[in-house]
């Protein structure tokens, strides 16, 4: 049996979908297998990958969409490896991910998860850091020389302030991974709360800035996307704030806690989507927008 899975949840661009294709088939460690679910109705796709002929390849259509995150946990249960990747559509691996985030791998036993080098690409392929990554990089994440082993609290507070990872390029332990899951509760945070579960569960992670290995693609909001200036993904980002803060407050993580309840990224994040919501006269994500950027995080005095 192999040692990595590395599972795509598709929907959305075939172009793009099949240069993330063959960015996987091009790893120089060859000691990995392949599964796309297919979320979407794309009449090319399936003939596609029946051309690739790739024995580490398998394709899967799903019956009926099911959405994020239902494709997300399907990535799950169907994994089966020691390790499991669940890389974005549009995402990009270089060469030696997989040699890389392998070599992490041995010299840390155990390890839960894997957060290797990225950089930011835009739709043309062109890296390009813009604010949010940017704010990322200078004011959330951590300054790592190399490598650094984090976890329990300190990994905690520093996610739960700011989400400075990029979710498509880490790697997980598949036994970790699989015991605990995306929630069913969560469409937008999940990849923020699994972390912080895997956390309570006792799972450390590697934050590797030796080399890039991976280009994580950011597309412009679209000044015409109704959804970004609705503000509906800032209530399920509060909700989400306010019960694992609770959370650490039982387990005794009074500053992971603290954190939540402050969530600065995301509040900062709310007051840059208020001009567009203004200009698009959406009363109602004004008000989400406000509320979430100015009045949330009260608690954390």
């Amino acid at each position: 049996m192999v040692t990595f899975d590395f599972m795509l949840p598709y929907y959305g661009d075939v172009r793009l979908m099949q240069d993330a294709v063959r960015s996987v088939l091009a790893q120089t460690d060859p000691d990995f297998r392949l599964v796309v679910i297919d979320d979407g109705k794309e009449p090319e796709v399936p003939g596609w990958f029946e051309s690739l002929r790739d024995p580490r390849v398998t394709y899967l259509r799903n019956e009926q969409n099911l959405g994020i995150t239902k494709n997300f946990q399907k990535c799950v249960y169907l994994s089966e490896a020691d390790h499991v990747v669940i890389m974005g559509c549009d995402d990009l691996l270089h060469p030696h991910y997989l040699a890389t985030v392998r070599g992490i791998i041995e010299a840390n036993p155990g390890i839960g998860m894997v957060q290797p080098g990225v950089e930011v690409i835009d739709g043309e392929g062109k890296v390009a850091y813009g604010l949010a990554d940017q704010t990322k990089r200078r004011l959330y994440a951590p300054q790592v020389d190399g490598r650094r082993v984090m976890g329990g609290e300190e990994l905690a507070t520093s996610v739960l302030r700011g989400n400075w990872l990029y979710f498509p390029s880490i790697c997980w332990r598949g036994d970790a991974l699989r015991k605990v899951n995306f929630r069913d509760d969560y469409s937008v945070i999940q990849d923020l709360a699994l972390v912080v579960d895997l956390l309570e569960a006792g799972e450390q992670m590697v934050i590797d800035e030796t080399e890039t290995v991976f280009s994580y693609r950011r597309h412009a909001v679209s000044e015409s996307s109704v959804q970004a200036f609705s503000g509906s993904r800032f209530t399920e980002a509060e909700r989400y704030f306010n019960a694992v803060a609770d959370r650490m407050d039982a387990r005794g993580w009074t500053k992971a806690a603290k954190a939540a309840r402050l969530h600065t990224a995301s509040r900062l994040h709310a007051i840059t989507m208020l001009p567009g919501a203004l200009r698009r006269g959406n009363r109602e994500g004004l008000r989400t927008l406000a509320r979430h950027a100015f009045t949330s995080g009260r608690r954390a005095d």
